[in-house]
């Protein structure tokens, strides 16, 4: 378990859900992963995000899937790839990622709270 943190530190972590609109393999990268552009509405608009989720998920599988990402972490240079935003997801019995998403369609850009 990590370290206790005020409640103050996470509200400045900015957790948003967002559509996929784009997702395209990744072979660049060390691992097996994909490049996404998520639509977080007209606020945030589209960012990219590199995810390691090659395991669960096929690229057209993502498209209009609706997932959780923190959108104020600064970029992150991923090989030749800026990565926006980070993708949250928990890992399998085995440790591979599966994606948070919501239960229910929620315009983009809704904050978690």
């Amino acid at each position: 378990m990590a370290e206790t943190i005020a409640f103050e530190d996470f509200l400045r972590v900015d957790i948003r859900v967002g559509t996929i609109v784009d997702a395209t393999p990744f072979p660049e990268a060390r691992k097996p992963a994909y490049k996404l552009q998520i639509d977080f509405g007209p606020e945030i608009g589209i960012r990219r995000s590199s995810v390691q989720i090659t395991v669960h998920y096929k690229p057209d599988q993502l498209i209009g899937r609706q997932v959780c990402a923190v959108v104020n972490f600064p970029p992150r240079q991923i090989g030749p790839f800026i990565s926006d935003v980070l993708t949250l997801g928990l890992p399998d019995e085995d440790g591979a990622v599966v994606l948070i998403r919501p239960d229910f369609h929620l315009p983009n850009g809704g904050r978690l709270f």
